[in-house]
């Protein structure tokens, strides 16, 4: 489950790996269940907060929904200013060496789970299947230019340039480009379900 670095924005696997660490610990979850509530194994998780491994964008979504939050959270401290301007070259990156990347263009807000993000999918590229969000979450998508394939519980859609979907992140969803050019769409995140985990706590690893 491993791949080359995802990350392009100055973010070291150590300090990943230890805020994901420190979002495990916050909500009282040993490393086993982790592992468990997000399909990845123990040694990959411990891997992970050790910033042995890193880990493929697919992997970190699973572990971010596993926590009961978002990617941004774990690559950003929350915005300390009402208003927040996000320069180009200050956006946190995340590139798959399967062919894809996702660019985050929101800044991270303390009371909301929350993520606008723009995902470019290479030709023929499928990014994967992302584990479903906690009930309540929505995720409005449209696309900019190309064509994208939008799964959700084993049902697609094809999306053409211009097309838009609105749907529960409740569901298991997935993205692929069947196309010959990049697939380039916009998609925001609401997370449900705050707090989800706290009737799983356990006792946390060291």
């Amino acid at each position: 489950m491993g791949g080359k670095g995802v990350l392009s924005s100055g973010l070291s696997m150590a300090e990943l790996g230890g805020r994901i660490r420190s979002e495990r610990r916050a909500r009282g979850l040993s490393i086993e269940r982790l592992a468990a509530l997000s399909g990845i194994s123990r040694s990959m998780v411990s891997d992970v907060e050790r910033g042995a491994k890193t880990p493929t964008v697919l992997v970190l979504d699973r572990l971010a929904t596993a926590l009961g939050t978002s990617i941004s959270r774990l690559l950003d401290e929350p915005a300390r200013e009402a208003i927040r301007v996000l320069r180009h070259g200050d956006q946190r990156v995340l590139r798959d060496p399967a062919g894809w990347e996702r660019r985050v263009l929101s800044p991270v807000l303390d009371d909301a789970e929350f993520e606008f993000m723009r995902t470019t999918i290479g030709p023929g590229v499928d990014a994967g299947e992302f584990a479903p969000h906690a009930p309540g979450s929505r995720e409005f998508l449209a696309v900019e230019s190309g064509s994208l394939r939008l799964t959700l519980d084993g049902t697609p859609y094809a999306l053409a340039t211009g097309d838009s979907a609105y749907y529960p992140g409740d569901r298991r969803h997935s993205f692929a480009n069947d196309g010959i050019t990049d697939c380039v769409f916009y998609l925001v995140m609401e997370l449900g379900g705050a707090g989800q985990h706290d009737t799983w706590k356990d006792t946390p690893d060291a």
